[in-house]
C-alpha cells in the first residue's frame, strides 16, 4: 500500500540527538577528547568573562563550532551558522538541543574575534598536543617544516606610500567603500609602500611569473611518523621568514 505524502509540522519534539548519530561516526571519539580538553580549560574561561552581565555564547560551543568549520571546510561563519540551524549532526557536536535557537552570524563573529584575541586557542592547541603525546602519538625523531602563503584581508587599494597618510585618491569612477583607484604608471615595493588596513602584510610571491599580492607566511612543524602538526607560527612574508621561524 502506498503511503500518503502528508507533511505536517510537529507540535512537540522528542528527538534525542545522540541517538541520531551513528555509533561508528568519526566525530564521536573526537567529541569525547574535545569535551575533556574544554572541561580542563574551564578555569581559563572563567578568568576571561565578567561575573555580571548578559551571557555570551559559551566558549566551549564556540570552539566546537570553529572545529566543525575547519573539519568540513565551511568557507564562512554565515554558512556555518546556517548549517547549525538544520544539521542535527552539527547541533549534537556543538552542544545545541533540537529546539535551541542558533546565534546570529554577526554575534558569532563578534564572540569569535574576542576569543581569537586571547591565548585560549593556543592553550587548546597545546592541550591537544599534550593528549597526543600522552597517547604515544608524537615522536621526537623526525620533523619537517613547511611554509605556505596566506593572502591578507587587504586589497591593493589599501597600498599607499609610507610617507603618505591615505591610500591613492579615487580616480572618479565608482564610489563607496570599494572606490576605483588608478595605479597606472605607479610601481610598488615593500620598501616604499605599505597597506593602511594591514600594515604587517607585504607584497610577496614565490613563483617567478606569479602575481605579487599582500600576503603573510604560515609555518607548520609536522611530526612525520604520525602526521601530526606540533607547532605553527605566522610571520611577515620575507625571503628568510621560513628559515628564521
Amino acid at each position: 500500500m502506498r503511503g500518503d505524502d502528508i507533511i505536517q509540522g510537529a507540535m512537540f519534539s522528542y528527538v534525542d540527538l545522540n541517538s541520531r548519530v551513528p555509533a561508528t561516526h568519526p566525530l564521536r571519539p573526537l567529541k569525547l577528547s574535545v569535551d575533556a580538553i574544554l572541561a580542563s580549560m574551564s578555569p581559563e574561561f572563567d578568568a576571561r568573562y565578567a561575573v555580571l552581565g548578559r551571557p555570551s555564547i559559551p566558549p566551549e560551543r564556540l570552539l566546537r563550532a570553529l572545529l566543525l568549520q575547519v573539519l568540513y571546510t565551511i568557507r564562512s561563519e554565515r554558512l556555518l551558522v546556517e548549517q547549525l540551524d538544520y544539521n542535527l549532526l552539527f547541533r549534537w557536536f556543538v552542544g545545541l538541543g533540537i529546539d535551541d535557537p542558533v546565534w546570529d552570524h554577526s554575534t558569532f563573529s563578534a564572540n569569535r574575534d574576542r576569543l581569537l584575541e586571547q591565548t585560549l586557542l593556543r592553550q587548546f592547541f597545546d592541550r591537544v598536543l599534550a593528549l597526543a603525546d600522552w597517547a604515544g602519538l608524537v615522536s621526537d625523531e623526525h620533523f619537517s617544516v613547511d611554509g605556505t602563503m596566506i593572502e591578507a584581508w587587504a586589497s591593493h587599494k589599501s597600498l599607499a606610500r609610507q610617507d603618505q597618510d591615505d591610500p591613492p585618491a579615487d580616480s572618479g569612477s565608482g564610489g563607496g567603500r570599494n572606490a576605483e583607484v588608478d595605479f597606472k604608471g605607479e610601481s610598488f615595493s615593500n620598501a616604499t609602500h605599505q597597506s593602511k588596513t594591514d600594515p604587517d602584510a607585504r607584497l610577496y610571491k614565490k613563483a617567478k611569473f606569479a602575481e605579487a599580492k599582500l600576503r603573510h607566511l604560515n609555518h607548520i612543524l609536522m611530526e612525520n611518523r604520525n602526521g601530526l602538526v606540533v607547532d605553527v607560527e605566522t610571520t611577515r612574508a620575507t625571503g628568510t621568514a621560513e628559515r628564521a621561524a
